[in-house]
């Protein structure tokens, strides 16, 4: 079976990066500070932050605990972003 990978460029990842960029600055957190949370270089911050690195759901889950993220709320922004993106202008 052939995988579709999706692009961090498109739209609906852009939202989704755009989302944990806010969660991060809503926590007062630099990159830095995120990357030690999680134990990784800030360079991982920066890469997905700017869609150079694409996360898994796992990667996600890390990020947004370490935010202290409410997963659902999140959902719920990203599903109402994305409607409106979709609206005609």
């Amino acid at each position: 079976m052939m995988q579709t990978i999706i692009s961090p460029n498109t739209q609906t990842y852009r939202v989704f990066r755009e989302l944990i960029v806010d969660a991060r600055h809503a926590a007062h957190l630099r990159q830095s500070d995120l990357a030690y949370k999680l134990g990784k270089p800030q360079s991982y911050v920066s890469k997905y932050e700017r869609g150079e690195r694409r996360l898994d759901f796992i990667e996600f889950l890390n990020i947004a605990t370490a935010l202290n993220l409410d997963i659902q709320q999140f959902l719920v922004i990203y599903s109402q972003k994305i409607a409106q993106d979709r609206l005609p202008k």
